[in-house]
């Protein structure tokens, strides 16, 4: 017998795989990193640089994802 418990179980497990299928459809960046932000100058960390195709220090990305968003 399936109780309300397993539904809710199921349907959490659902969104989590949706959440994670759409992560990773997104775009990566690649490429080299700048070592100093585009929009503020700011150097932007080594072990942000390490990721590859970074052009915006955590600030300004922030700024830019959320921009995106409304």
């Amino acid at each position: 017998m399936v109780d309300w418990f397993d539904r809710a179980q199921e349907l959490e497990q659902r969104q989590r795989d949706q959440a994670i299928k759409a992560q990773l459809s997104k775009p990566v960046p690649v490429g080299p990193s700048l070592t100093h932000c585009q929009d503020c100058d700011k150097p932007i960390p080594p072990a942000r640089q390490a990721h590859g195709g970074i052009t915006r220090c955590v600030p300004c990305q922030t700024d830019v994802e959320k921009s995106k968003r409304r």
